[in-house]
Parts: C-alpha cells; structure tokens; sequence
C-alpha cells in the first residue's frame, strides 16, 4: 500500500493534520485508542471510514 492510500495532509481537510486518505480521521487517534489500551477492532468500530488495511499500514510504517 503506497502511503497517499494510507495518510494525506492537506491544509483544507482538518487544518492540515495527518489523515487516513479519504478520510477526515486523525492518524493520532488510532495512537491514542491503542495507548489507551484499545484494540485495533475498537477503532475499526468507532471510525468505519478507516479501513483494516490503512490501519495496519500505518502502524506497520510509523512503528
């Protein structure tokens, strides 16, 4: 998966801030529900616009 399907920053979409493409879903919220002890289902729950796949992904990169 190449990183535009996985996060974008756009200046326009959340004032800038890092988002899973063609979403309007922070990145850092996935850090916090997981710091939070959460799992990657709860989020996947809570934020059905992210797809397993991005979620993944950019865990699997920012980690």
């Amino acid at each position: 998966m190449d990183r535009e399907q996985i996060v974008s920053c756009n200046p326009h979409v959340m004032n800038g801030e890092l988002v899973f493409s063609g979403t309007r879903v922070p990145a850092k919220i996935l850090i916090q529900h997981l710091t939070a002890g959460d799992s990657l289902d709860i989020f996947l729950d809570d934020f059905p616009s992210v797809t397993r796949d991005q979620a993944v992904a950019f865990l699997e990169v920012a980690f």
